[in-house]
């Protein structure tokens, strides 16, 4: 049997994952999703299309999608619809699970890695996170649960944007992704994101390419550039979060305690020494590692090492192999919480061969 993808669906309260999941559930897509509610507040689906008098914990939809409340814990609630499954008592072919506002998506994918039968019958696809454009600045400024929720993301959903000016779509835009740059941004209207942009994103695919912003790049190689040669901001001007956006005329300073940096190298990896540090590190900081990707060259080996991991849950596997005249650059992106820039390029650096 084939795995169960499964689609974590994070974002603030009124971002509109309970509009995202309506159409889910009630559109005629053909496809047998079950989707899991990691709560049953005011706000959730249950008004419109459940029946709510119902002490049925799982409840089979018109277009043939299956709606559960979890009221266990999640690791219960995957294994009960699997050995429904099994049984043919229920039939579905992928799983939503919509997390609580204020939820950090971290333990919800740690599920997937740390137990053996889950892992066996499930596969991360990807964590979706929506963002409300209109109320994001501040909850992103007071609430470390919403800068999480972005750092976690291999997809994020801007919504309403139509409430506020592009200017400010465009600085809540260069914020996110000095945050999260491997995650696609993408403005967006309920009524009408494409399923195939909400499903099968393969997120947590280790053999997908890494795909990082060039833009990001370039431009914090610019701001790089100006850090170096401009020191009177005082030393509370760590990059990235001292951000000049140039060519948009916004000078905002937002000191995300979620931040990204990409590390890049010319030289091989040492296997082993890289293997010893990388372990070092996740041991250390691992609850502040929120997600970090990277596609590696390793001396030994003709193909791409890729590699991936949520906090302490660390994977790796070997890719395609080096194309003929193909520069064999090694990328890292590391997304967490306030990390040890310094520690871990210096760390790197003496990982190589």
């Amino acid at each position: 049997m084939s795995l169960i993808p499964v689609t974590i669906l994070t974002g603030f309260l009124g971002s509109g994952k309970t509009t995202l999941l309506k159409r889910l559930l009630s559109e005629a897509h053909g496809q047998k999703i079950a989707v899991i509610e990691n709560e049953f507040g005011e706000e959730n689906i249950d008004s419109d299309i459940l029946v709510t008098e119902s002490t049925e914990q799982i409840l089979q939809m018109s277009n043939g999608c299956i709606c559960c409340t979890i009221r266990e814990d999640l690791r219960e609630t995957l294994q009960l619809l699997a050995a429904k499954k099994r049984k043919g008592l229920l039939d579905f072919e992928r799983i939503v699970i919509e997390t609580t506002g204020l939820a950090d998506p971290g333990p919800v994918a740690q599920t997937f890695f740390m137990d053996e039968e889950i892992a066996e019958t499930y596969l991360i696809d990807s964590i979706i996170t929506l963002v409300d454009a209109k109320h994001a600045p501040q909850q992103l400024n007071d609430r470390q649960e919403a800068r999480r929720q972005v750092g976690f993301a291999d997809q994020i959903f801007l919504s309403k944007t139509e409430l506020v000016s592009a200017e400010e779509t465009d600085a809540l835009i260069h914020r996110l992704k000095h945050m999260n740059p491997r995650a696609p941004i993408r403005a967006v209207h309920f009524g009408d994101v494409p399923l195939a942009e909400v499903l099968d994103l393969r997120g947590f695919n280790l053999n997908t390419k890494l795909d990082i912003d060039p833009d990001f790049l370039k431009e914090d190689e610019q701001e790089e550039a100006h850090a170096h040669h401009d020191h009177a901001h005082g030393e509370d001007c760590s990059h990235p979060s001292h951000q000049h956006s140039h060519g948009h005329g916004h000078h905002h300073h937002h000191d995300d305690d979620v931040k990204s940096f990409v590390y890049r190298a010319q030289r091989p990896f040492d296997p082993a020494k890289l293997e010893d540090f990388l372990g070092a590190i996740v041991n250390i900081y691992g609850p502040r590692m929120l997600r970090y990707k990277g596609v590696l060259n390793m001396v030994g080996t003709e193909r791409k090492v890729i590699f991936q991991g949520v906090h302490q849950l660390m994977g790796s596997d070997l890719g395609p192999a080096w194309a003929e005249g193909e520069q064999r650059t090694s990328k890292m992106v590391f997304i967490g919480i306030d990390l040890p820039r310094d520690i871990l390029e210096q760390g790197l650096e003496q990982c190589l061969a």
